[in-house]
């Protein structure tokens, strides 16, 4: 697997004889996906690229080379949500180096990921949701089908990548939840709202039973024997933003994953809880839903305040 590294200097050599390790030891260890194995490689071939810039050698490199380097990125506008995947990365190769003993230590042992809340996400009110979820004509085949894939965005806070790929035997409509397999094929039991289940249960009816020979196994088939794609569920959420009068970029399978977890906070849910049904690994990625509501902070401030 290419690295992008320039293959003539000690951090290209570097990169090249050992990137490939790490990765297929995320693949094969870890169970990362195909697109997330795809950044670490990006992010980690820059910082190879940059570390020959500097003539720095990668086995030397110290805690305040990588600080400095996630400072001159994020100088750069790298996002705060990136800057956490870039030190993610740095963070596993060189933990990974030092276990392997092809490293004497590790320089980035104590290093913290940055904060993601710094930038905070967008969210959708219920009534926007509302709005958003009642656009799709649902008199047609695929208006239908659109209903059901915002109502499972929304109901379920799936990832996009979760949504397009997931199998009608993960469906436990009747008993109120479906059976996700998420980031590192970890599988996670999510309730859905049983207003959904009804939505989703006429579209496997009426849209989808339409065409069973091309459906596959797929809840959204795609084309020939494929899950939808990605992109085909964005544009449809962006059609229904136009629809429904809201700002078309303010809208994205990941704006209403926000909204989920951002709704059931709002409505005292037990972060524990929404850690779980988002298949968080870490409390403190969840933590951000804590951060984003304002109206949360005000309804526990008029109940608890003795002057409220």
């Amino acid at each position: 697997m290419s690295t992008g590294s320039p293959a003539k200097t000690p951090a290209g050599v570097f990169f090249q004889k050992h990137l490939p390790l790490f990765l297929d030891y995320l693949s094969a260890e870890k169970g990362l996906s195909s697109n997330t194995l795809e950044a670490y490689q990006r992010d980690l071939a820059a910082f190879g690229t940059h570390l020959g810039s500097s003539r720095t050698n990668p086995s030397r490199v110290t805690r305040a080379d990588i600080v400095a380097y996630l400072g001159v990125r994020r100088a750069e506008g790298m996002s705060p949500r990136t800057l956490a995947r870039l030190t993610s990365a740095l963070r596993g190769l060189y933990g990974f180096l030092a276990a392997e003993r092809i490293l004497e230590a590790d320089p980035t042992a104590d290093l913290t990921n940055a904060r993601r809340w710094a930038m905070l996400p967008k969210v959708l009110s219920p009534d926007d949701v509302t709005r958003l979820l009642d656009a799709p004509d649902v008199t047609t085949p695929r208006g239908l089908r659109n209903r059901a894939l915002f109502e499972l965005l929304y109901a379920c806070g799936l990832r996009v990548s979760e949504l397009a790929a997931l199998p009608v035997e993960a469906l436990r409509l009747p008993e109120g939840f479906i059976v996700v397999r998420g980031k590192g094929a970890k599988e996670r039991v999510v309730p859905i709202a049983d207003s959904s289940a009804r939505w989703v249960a006429r579209y496997l009816q009426t849209a989808r039973a339409a065409k069973p020979g091309a459906a596959g196994r797929w809840v959204f088939p795609g084309a020939r024997g494929k899950p939808i794609t990605r992109q085909t569920i964005f544009l449809a959420l962006k059609a229904a933003a136009r629809k429904a009068d809201l700002p078309a970029s303010a809208v994205s399978p990941h704006v209403l994953r926000h909204a989920f977890a951002t709704h059931l906070v709002d409505n005292d849910a037990d972060l524990r809880a929404v850690q779980m049904m988002l298949g968080h690994a870490d409390i403190a990625t969840t933590e951000i839903y804590t951060h984003v509501s304002r109206s949360r902070v005000r309804k526990v401030y008029d109940r608890t305040h003795p002057r409220a």
